[in-house]
Parts: C-alpha cells; structure tokens; sequence
C-alpha cells in the first residue's frame, strides 16, 4: 500500500493538477470527494484524514486522476496516459474492482473524452490481459443494464468505447462486426416500433467514424454487407413524422434533413474518402509499437434485448443546420454539412454540455478549450449547436435557460468574437422567421429577451424596420412586439419605451395598467356601479365573507326576468361586480392579488358554481388586467391551483369568440401549456398515491402470513378502503384529463375547419399567418404532451381524428402517430 500512494503523489505532480477543486467532481461522479485534491493542495482536514482512513483517500485519489486525465496539464496527454497506466497497473492488487468501476463509469458519462480512455484501457490491457478481459466483461453487463433501463443515450457511448477499443487492440475486429451485425437484424424484426430499429441502426453508424478503417481493413466483405442492409432499412423507412420535427419549413438556405439521413450520407462520403478522418484525437497512436503486440479479447456474443412495451426508445430528431462555409468568411474553412467531420465536432459538443451542463461556466470554459478548435471555426459550431438543442423537437435536452446562461457565459469569455458571431446568427433567424416553426419561434423570444435584459437591453433595432411595413400578424412584426413584452417583464414600461425608436412605438406593449369599469361617478350609470361602492366599503372594513355575499344579492340578475322566481340563476354581473372591485384594491403586486383571492376564497367559489360562471370570472380577469398579460397568467394559474376553476374551463376561455383576437398572442399559450401540465401533475400525483398504498398493502399482507400478526387484518382492511377511494379519484382525474384534451382538440378542429371552409367557398389561399400560427399550435400541443396523448390516441382517433377529417388537421394527428411507429 505504502508503493502505491508514493506512486500517487509523484503522479499527481506529473499530471500538474495544482487546482483545488474538482470540476467534474460536483456533477458527474458522486462518489468523488472533494478532499482528495485538497489534501495535494496542502488543505488541513484532507491530511488529517488521510491518517485515519489511508484506503479510502488512495480511492478518492484514483477516482480523481481518471476523471481528469486529459486535462490542461503541463505534460504531453501521451506522457500523462503512460504514467496513469503505470499508477493503475500498481494498484490493480488492492484496487481492480474499484478501477474497474470507474473505467466503467467515465466510458458511460464522459464521452467527449472516449478516445483517452481507450487509450488507457489499451495500455492497461497491454500490461495485464487478465484485467483487460474483466474490463471487457464489465462493459457489456453495464450496456445490458443500460438498455434494461431505457438508458438508450449512454449505451450509444458504451457501444462507441467498445468499438473504439478495437483501435487499441483490446477487443478483436471479428468479434465487433459480429456485434453490429445482430445489432442490424433488429431492423428485420416484425411488429416493432420503428423508432427500435432506428436505434440501433444509429448505434452502428456513429461508431464508424471512430472504427470503420480498422474494420474495412480486416472484414470488408462483412462491412459491406452490414453497410447494404442499413441502406436497405433506411429506403423503406417511413418519414411521416419529419415535418413535425423540422425548425425550419423551407429547404434553403439549409436543408432540415432527418438524423438518420444525414448520418447515412456522411458515412457514406467517410466511406468514398477510405475512411480517412482528419478530426478525432487518437492518443492511441504514439502507442501502436505497445498495443500492437497486446492480446485481443473476443467479445461475448450479444444479442439486442427483445422489445418490451414499455420501452422508451429516443424520439426521430432533425439536424438543425444554420450555418455553412459562407458564414464563417475569415479563419478555419467549416465542414460540409456531409463531411463525417461536422458529424464528429457536434457530437463532442453535445457530449460536453451533456456532461457540464449544471456548471455553466465549467461548460463554457470545456466548449471554448475544444481540441482542435484551431482547425475549425468553433464559434461558429458552438452557436449552432446550441441553438440547434434550444430548438430541439418536442422540447430540447435540458431547460431553456441554461441555454441563456450558457450563451451569456461564452461571450463574457469571449467578448472579441462570440457576440458578433452570436448577432450575426440573431439577425439570421429573425431573417428566417417567416418559415420558422412556431414552437422554436416561443423559444427564441424567451431567449432573445433574457439574453437582452443581461446587455442593457442593447440591440441594432432599425435594421429590423422592415418589420414595420407588414402586416402586423405576420412573423416578423409579432416577434419584435412579442419580444418587448418579455423585455417589458424584466424591466419595465418606461424603459422599454426608452430602448427602441420612436417608430417601432405600434410594437410596444400597452402600459400594464388596470382598467376598472366601476372608477369614479363617470360609470353612475352602469346597472352595478352603487353595489361596487358598497362591495369596495365592505372589503376595506373587513366584512366577513356572508355580509359580502349579502350584499351581493343585491346585484339584479340580467339573466333573469322580473317575475322569475327560480332562485339563484348564473349572475355574471355579480361576478362582475365582486371580482372588479376585489381585484382593484389588490392590484399594486401579485402578492396583493394572490391574498385577495384567497381570502375571498370562499365567495369566488360559490359565484363560480356553474361552468358559465368559471367562463365569465376567467373574461373579467381579462377585462380587467388586458394590458398586463402576466398578471392574467400568474391569476388564471392561481384560480385553477384553489379550484375556483377548472382546466377544461379555462381551454373552452381561451378558444372562446371573446379572446380570438388574442388567439395568436404567445402568453395565450403558456397559459394552455401551464394548465395541460397542472392536470397531468395531479394525475401523476394520484396515481402514485395509489401504487404506494398497494405497495404498503402488499408488505402487509406478507407481514401478516410470515408473523402470524392477527391485528394486521384491520390495517388491511383499511387500506383496502383507502386503495378503493384513490382507485375512484383516478378514474375521475384521468376522465377530466382526458375531456380536457378533448376539448382542446375539438376547438382546433372547429377553427380550423370553419378557416377552410372559408378560403375555399371564398376562394382564397388556406396559407395565412393564422392558419399557420394555428396548425403549428396544434402541433405543439401534441408534441409537448405526447406521453400523455397517447394514453388517449384510441379515443381521439374515433371521436376526433376520423377518415372524414379535412387532410390538412389530419395530416397532424398522423405525424404525430408516426412519430410512435
């Protein structure tokens, strides 16, 4: 023990690694502890343990070597290798499973780093085969497990390690080809989604940019056969689902091309140039004498794991393409969009945000050290790459905002270059905007107008004049106008109204003021104008909630004729009368108004007793707080979480004739989105209240044979009751999530059917900016809650989605379908 931990502190000298923190040690491998670097720092508490617990810190400090080799270091990354090799083949003895774990560990979460590490695994299987054939093992238990739990992104990297093992003559060529070749029979399989085929497929061509040479070398007959049947697969494959996927509708200047597509073409061009890459770094190379003479493992035969209905293969993707040589005019030359080496550089940055993406600055300061990054125009690859995540379809990798802070970080590190890159590309989309996708439209003024708030709001807004001269529903106009709202909302008006020239004043949000209808004497003659008076005294006087409603009962009903004596009837002017009043004296701050209704609590609900009255509350909220669109957001939100309305209410508000001006508006459909989402919350929330008391049920019933326990009977029973009551709320709550769906969908198809109907008896062209806003929404409402639809696709497909449907809405609900193929 004692040689190995001198080994230890020499080669952490050699490796330079004088920080004193970690940076992967916060977000990718747990068991890292912090102390272990600390203590080569000189830090107190790491030497005292070190005495106490020598094991365990020789453990940490392994962990931390692997981890970072590879690193800025002052040493060759060839040299760093050797001595690494050199510690883990002395500390094999105490530590195999351990190194083992680790190896394992980083193959799975650091593929950026994938040609290090097999660089190692190589060296170490060149010094002790016995360990390289346990590593071997290890890896394909691990991709076994992966795949068992629907981990389909991590065994890609597994499977790219092992392939690229065969580099370093760990693992025998024979045996690989074998492997991708029962991976390509999935495609021969019948009655399974199409999206397990793809996978696998996929799986198979993105490791041959790292290990198609070597295999063509040694089995090129197998090759091209595997090569002719994934070509086979891919002609047949059905592409429904594409234009659902696409950012941008137009094929110029850039075509949107399906992932598998555009992977096909760019091994296939690999192929025309002999399998010669210029971009991977291969360390293993200044090592070919040693790994040469190494013995190779066969890999054990794998066979794909059949399909299971529950598996959750990852969804057909677009490549998002935005830029090409032509935009990066000085420096490195950027790869055609069909050289393996584009295909190569995204997939390394997608691997770093992947693994950095908590750290915003960790991720900025890995994505600007990019090797090679003197060969390519990084910027350039860095900006698309994450637009291209950001506008990722159904919903991108990680939350919107990370992708803000990232962008915010990279120009702070790079103030002379990326800002410009990043205008330039601004100023790109806002140009492409007409045949955007909506949903990517929402994503881009989220992050325009947050990137904005972070520069002083500083933007070259003449150059976007043109947008002034067209017609106000068009693209362009609405995402300026869009984008000052948002700006508005992290800021304020009079700012705004500062930021931008004069001319663009029609694109300015109104001042978000309240409008109350009952103000001064000027509405006398409004029918409940005295009532407010009295309503407005009351709730400053701090009536109790019964003389309120007594007064209330007061409000003539305009429903209900004189000699009607039917009692309580729906009453919207005393809705009217109450909410106005009410939400006038509570409209200096959210917090007033969230107090307000919750302390009138108790009227709003009584007043909202019918479905007319959930509708009409929701269109004061509206008339009221018109100009400030987050405030109705932020009260709908809290009206439908108190139960004062609910979610097919506010659906059938949203699509009502009162609010189809608004129809377009983007705060319309983050109200929608924010209502779907608090329905399927309280959906999951049920159910998992439901598999617990069944969990608990059973423990006890095998608590009862095993013990004996008589007294458990009771408990039983009361849990059988218990598990009846949330077996009916889940019913219920899973029939309300199922009509609000239904609703949506049947007021698309109303509008957009009435829409065609129109153009064509008018003979007019279908293609609007509404027409397109709406479909598009159609979509989005499908994507963003595609989990959840599919519960329902049998009831939508024989109520809604019939033969007889217009092709144009149908021709959705069946992309949507084949996305699931």
């Amino acid at each position: 023990m004692g040689h190995s931990s001198s080994v230890l502190f020499f080669k952490l000298e050699l490796l330079n690694l004088s920080t004193c923190q970690s940076v992967l040690g916060k977000t990718l491998i747990p068991t890292l502890i912090m102390g272990c670097v600390l203590s080569t720092c000189g830090g107190g508490q790491a030497h005292k343990r070190r005495r106490t617990s020598e094991p365990i810190e020789i453990e940490d400090r392994l962990e931390s070597l692997i981890c970072r080799v590879g690193e800025k270091s002052t040493s060759s990354l060839e040299s760093n290798l050797e001595g690494l090799a050199g510690v883990l083949e002395a500390d094999l003895p105490n530590y195999k499973n351990k190194i083992l774990r680790i190896l394992c560990s980083v193959a799975r979460l650091l593929p950026e780093k994938l040609t290090v590490y097999t660089t190692l695994v190589g060296l170490l299987n060149a010094r002790n085969y016995n360990f390289g054939g346990e590593f071997v093992e290890a890896m394909i238990r691990q991709l076994k497990e992966t795949l068992k739990n629907n981990l389909y992104n991590e065994a890609v990297y597994l499977v790219r390690f092992l392939s690229d093992l065969v580099n370093c003559h760990v693992i025998a060529a024979p045996s690989m080809v074998a492997m991708f070749e029962n991976f390509v029979s999935v495609t021969q399989e019948e009655d399974v989604p199409q999206v397990r085929s793809d996978w696998f497929v996929y799986v198979v061509l993105s490791c041959l940019p790292w290990v198609g040479k070597e295999l063509y070398e040694k089995k090129d007959v197998e090759m091209d056969r595997l090569l002719s049947q994934i070509e086979g697969y891919l002609k047949r494959r059905v592409k429904t689902h594409v234009p659902m996927l696409q950012v941008w509708t137009a094929e110029k200047p850039h075509p949107q091309e399906e992932y598998l597509d555009c992977l096909w073409a760019q091994i296939q061009k690999l192929k025309k140039d002999r399998w010669q890459e210029r971009h991977i770094l291969r360390p293993y190379i200044a090592f070919d004498s040693v790994l040469c003479e190494a013995l190779q493992h066969n890999l054990p035969p794998f066979t794909p794991p059949g399909h299971m209905p529950d598996a959750q293969y990852p969804m057909p993707r677009v490549v998002f393409r935005m830029f090409d040589y032509t935009d990066a005019p000085e420096g490195p030359v950027m790869p055609g969009s069909h050289s393996v080496e584009r295909f190569v550089i995204e997939e390394n940055l997608h691997c770093i945000i992947k693994t950095h993406w908590r750290e915003r600055k960790t991720c900025a300061a890995q994505l600007l050290s990019y090797p090679g990054k003197n060969k390519i125009p990084l910027n350039y690859h860095i900006v698309e790459v994450i637009f291209g995540e950001l506008f990722q379809l159904p919903s991108p990798p990680h939350i919107d905002v990370m992708y803000t802070a990232l962008l915010i970080e990279l120009c702070k590190l790079q103030p002379g270059s990326l800002p410009q890159v990043l205008a330039q590309a601004t100023e790109m989309l806002y140009m492409r905007l007409d045949t955007m996708n909506t949903t990517c439209i929402d994503r881009l003024i989220n992050w325009f107008s947050h990137h904005l708030s972070n520069f002083q709001f500083r933007w070259s807004w003449d150059d976007w004049a043109d947008c002034l001269t067209v017609d106000p529903e068009k693209p362009k106009p609405k995402f300026v106008k869009e984008v000052l709202e948002k700006c508005m909302r992290l800021s304020y008006h009079q700012r705004i109204v500062d930021i931008v020239p004069p001319t663009f004043s029609g694109l300015i949000p109104a001042d978000p003021i309240f409008i109350y209808k009952y103000i001064d004497e000027s509405a006398s003659s409004l029918p409940g104008y005295p009532v407010s008076i009295t309503v407005s005294n009351a709730i400053k006087n701090r009536a109790s909630n019964e003389e309120i409603l007594t007064i209330l009962k007061e409000v003539p009903n305009p429903n209900q004729e004189d000699d009607d004596d039917e009692g309580e009837s729906f009453n919207p002017l005393k809705i009217d009368v109450f909410l106005q009043t009410l939400l006038h004296l509570a409209a200096k701050s959210f917090s007033h108004s969230f107090s307000a209704l919750g302390k009138f609590h108790e009227i709003l609900k009584t007043l909202t007793d019918s479905d007319e009255g959930k509708l009409h509350i929701l269109k004061v909220i509206y008339e009221v707080w018109r100009n400030h669109p987050q405030m109705i957001a932020v009260l709908v939100d809290k009206m439908v979480r108190t139960q004062i309305v609910d979610c097919a209410a506010v659906a059938n508000w949203l699509f009502s004739q009162d609010m189809a001006h608004e129809f377009t508006r983007l705060y319309i459909w983050e109200i929608l989105h924010s209502t779907i989402r608090k329905m399927n919350k309280h959906v999951q929330k049920i159910q998992k209240e439901l598999e617990e008391a069944k969990d608990k049920l059973e423990k006890q019933q095998h608590k009862r044979v095993t013990d004996m326990d008589k007294n458990s009977e009771d408990e039983e029973g009361q849990l059988e009751e218990q598990i009846e009551r949330l077996q009916e709320k889940v019913e219920s709550a899973q029939s309300e999530q199922k009509n609000l769906f239904l609703v949506i969908f049947q007021r698309f198809i109303m509008l957009l059917t009435e829409h065609l109907v129109r153009c064509e008896t008018g003979s007019v062209d279908i293609s609007t900016p509404w027409y397109k806003n709406c479909i598009e929404r159609l979509q989005q409402i499908f994507l963003m809650h595609h989990v959840t639809i599919q519960q329902y696709m049998g009831t939508l497909e024989n109520l809604l989605f019939t033969a007889e449907l217009d092709h144009h809405i149908l021709a959705v609900y069946q992309q949507f379908c084949a996305l699931q193929l």
